[in-house]
């Protein structure tokens, strides 16, 4: 498959990944995520691996997109996970709030 990473171009398969990557201790995971094999490696480190570049002159983002496409599993940040949103209160019920009247929450239909 061919990407581009840091605006270059690269011709990437999931074995030539897994090949690349094999024997390459995991560094702790504090950011974006992908599972390789058995082992879950942040994507920079994947991504300096697999391109030979510095992590600093690629996303996240971009190694996250090409793994995704190859197949790979991939996962967000620890806690970047959107909590459930709560139904949004009308203006008047934010009003009524604030002059300490109590909010009426919406019933399921």
């Amino acid at each position: 498959m061919r990407c581009v990473i840091a605006r270059y171009p690269f011709d990437l398969t999931k074995g030539g990944v897994l090949d690349s990557m094999k024997g390459v201790t995991p560094e702790p995971v504090t950011g974006e995520s992908v599972t390789i094999g058995r082992r879950r490696y942040p994507v920079k480190q994947v991504g300096e691996v697999v391109t030979r570049q510095d992590r600093r002159d690629f996303t996240g983002g971009e190694v996250t997109r090409a793994m995704a496409r190859l197949g790979f599993t991939c996962h967000p940040a620890p806690g970047a996970e959107p909590a459930p949103s709560a139904p949004a209160a009308t203006p008047v019920e934010t009003a009524s709030a604030l002059l300490g009247g109590t909010v009426i929450a919406p019933q399921d239909s």
